[in-house]
């Protein structure tokens, strides 16, 4: 019986001479899925656990007509270049907040729509019948458009609670979406002032300006304090890192910029970390100063730990 001998060599040559498809297996390209995000990102704060929920993004072009409105067009620009963000788009999020305290389980704002929150609940674990309280930290429409769903209330175990002069100030100018969203919920809601108590461990933080009673809520438990800062500061370059750009929803901007500076203030000294309804995703940093202004730095794992 003959056995064939290969050299190396030989062998090397054979591969070479065999057709490509003999050699290549057939590959088909993987489909493009899209741009995602998770929709929740939880940690614990003592024995507090603090949930954000991603209820909806938003691109905008020109966002110079928004933030900064009282500097020029190449500050704007120059900023966003050293910030490596294009200074003709913008990308909002829109992140309430979830805090289970052991005993009660409280949201903190509502999104844009229902669908957007009860969404966002879901992918968290949670059903909207769950929500023992939902507090309003004022009354723009991104912040209480997830509270009625289909004429009937999005969260129909849940008390309400908001701020006394936010609430007086949007029943008396009136809005369309404060008359389908806030007033039917009013006989349920419970008007507080910036000294009061919300449950043991969550206060109200006086923040006026982005609106007349907009508020801010401290939590604490166990030691362990984080601000949930609502509008205070509405994006981390353009709002944040220049506390005193003027910004097109801001309703009185010289208060609103006097709240920014005074909050960023404690944040960086106190080393506070704080969730920004708008910051980037999952909307959980901490301040730093730098300079004249400040920086936005993003949480890794501090408290994930």
């Amino acid at each position: 019986m003959f056995t064939p001998h290969f050299t190396r060599r030989r062998l090397l040559q054979t591969a070479v001479a065999l057709p490509v498809a003999m050699t290549t297996p057939a590959l088909a390209a993987a489909p493009m899925l899209g741009v995602s995000n998770i929709t929740h990102n939880r940690f614990m704060l003592g024995a507090f656990e603090v949930t954000t929920l991603l209820a909806a993004t938003r691109m905008l072009d020109e966002p110079h007509k928004i933030f900064g409105t009282n500097i020029s067009n190449e500050e704007f620009s120059e900023a966003s270049r050293q910030a490596n963000i294009p200074a003709d788009k913008v990308k909002f999020f829109f992140t309430p907040t979830l805090v289970n305290t052991g005993k009660e389980l409280v949201l903190f704002d509502t999104g844009l729509d229902p669908k957007g929150i009860t969404q966002a609940l879901a992918d968290a674990g949670y059903s909207p019948d769950q929500v023992d309280l939902v507090v309003i930290t004022h009354m723009h429409p991104d912040h209480i458009g997830g509270l009625i769903s289909s004429d009937a209330p999005t969260f129909p175990n849940a008390r309400y609670i908001t701020g006394e002069v936010e609430f007086d100030s949007w029943a008396k100018q009136g809005n369309n979406t404060f008359e389908a969203k806030m007033r039917p919920l009013a006989g349920q809601t419970t008007m507080i002032k910036p000294n009061s108590s919300v449950l043991p461990g969550i206060s109200p933080f006086d923040a006026p300006g982005h609106t007349p009673g907009h508020m801010a809520y401290m939590l604490e438990s166990n030691g362990q304090r984080l601000l949930l800062g609502a509008d205070f500061a509405n994006h981390y370059v353009w709002s944040l890192a220049h506390p005193k750009w003027e910004v097109r929803f801001d309703m009185d901007k010289q208060q609103a910029a006097a709240t920014r500076g005074r909050m960023l203030d404690m944040l960086a000294a106190d080393k506070i970390p704080f969730i920004g309804y708008h910051m980037p995703w999952p909307a959980l940093g901490y301040v730093e100063a730098r300079g004249d202004g400040y920086a936005y730095v993003p949480e890794s794992y501090q408290l994930h730990m």
